[in-house]
């Protein structure tokens, strides 16, 4: 597989690198430690947000660093974890003394760094609160996690996070609403080809040439099935019928849709599944207040999607609208 890059153990810093140069305005790179953080953090008067992961998910998630959302993300090596100590040095960046909030998709790596480097902020003084996000319908466990996946509906739970924050909350008002948000939003994913890792230049599973994985992790577990190829509308009416029965929506409910690009699908595809989607939510009596199509959370360049929905209350709503400017999620 052929890969833009230099020597495949320097993509994740110089990726870094490049993200800070592209938009100096916004972000600013803390040196050797794989964190992008908010140009004017620590932002006073302002809980900090914080969240990370492994590298591979781009924009995710140095490209929600910005006003209205994150205020610093942490970027481990590809499908790795960042370290406690990455952890620790984002969070002591953005810590104005109102406390600060870490936004964890839940892996078990990420869930134990993450609290690991909790820790240490708090014998620094520094008062910090977790929030797992756990989205996935497609299992309920695997070798990766304890419990449902993180996936794309992370992004909603930045948005929603930063929103709240910007408002001057406490970082107990802000933890709660987050909590709310990651109660109601769902999620599920499709590959239809696998992804390729730098250092290993080789698919990262195999799927045979009319295979596609139902429930797939964003970096390459397993899902639920492999089935034949579907047509957009048979596919879209499976996994969004997983996720509307999961929580379960209710007619009348007004939803925000994501429809998510694994790294190698055409925005053409994906505008195919949302028009499937709006069909399947009308149908169901379901209110799409706005609706996201693109890349938000890749693996690297597998081909799929995966779509969430978001049940909204009136401040859910109000906050998912208001203004944020990072690079990847304007509003």
């Amino acid at each position: 597989m052929k890969k833009v890059m230099n020597q495949p153990e320097h993509i994740v810093s110089q990726m870094l690198d490049g993200m800070a140069q592209a938009y100096p305005e916004r972000l600013r790179l803390l040196e050797e430690t794989g964190v992008l953080v908010r140009r004017d953090a620590p932002v006073n008067g302002k809980v900090g947000l914080v969240s990370g992961g492994g590298s591979g998910h781009e924009p995710a998630h140095g490209g929600y660093v910005g006003k209205g959302m994150l205020d610093a993300a942490v970027a481990g090596e590809v499908f790795t974890s960042p370290t406690p100590d990455q952890i620790l040095k984002a969070i002591q960046a953005v810590d104005s003394g109102e406390g600060v909030l870490c936004i964890v998709k839940n892996y078990t790596g990420d869930v134990l760094n993450f609290e690991m480097a909790a820790e240490l902020a708090a014998a620094e003084g520094i008062q910090v609160e977790q929030v797992i996000v756990h989205d996935d319908v497609a299992v309920e466990d695997s070798t990766h996690t304890t419990g449902r996946r993180g996936i794309a509906g992370t992004v909603l739970v930045h948005k929603i996070a930063g929103a709240k924050a910007e408002q001057g909350a406490s970082l107990k008002e802000v933890k709660e609403v987050v909590e709310e948000t990651v109660s109601r939003v769902r999620s599920m994913g499709v590959a239809l080809e696998p992804c390729t890792l730098p250092e290993a230049g080789q698919p990262s599973f195999t799927l045979g040439t009319d295979e596609i994985e139902l429930g797939i992790g964003i970096h390459g577990e397993p899902g639920v099935a492999r089935t034949e190829q579907l047509p957009a509308e048979a596919l879209v009416k499976r996994l969004s019928g997983k996720v509307i029965g999961d929580l379960p929506f209710e007619r009348g409910d007004r939803v925000a849709v994501l429809v998510n690009g694994m790294g190698s699908t055409p925005l053409m595809e994906l505008h195919v599944v949302h028009r499937e989607l709006i069909e399947i939510l009308s149908e169901n009596g379901l209110t799409p207040v706005q609706a996201w199509v693109g890349e938000y959370m890749t693996s690297l360049d597998m081909a799929g999607f995966s779509i969430t929905l978001l049940k909204l209350n009136k401040e859910l709503e109000q906050l998912l609208l208001s203004e944020s400017d990072t690079p990847a999620f304007r509003v």
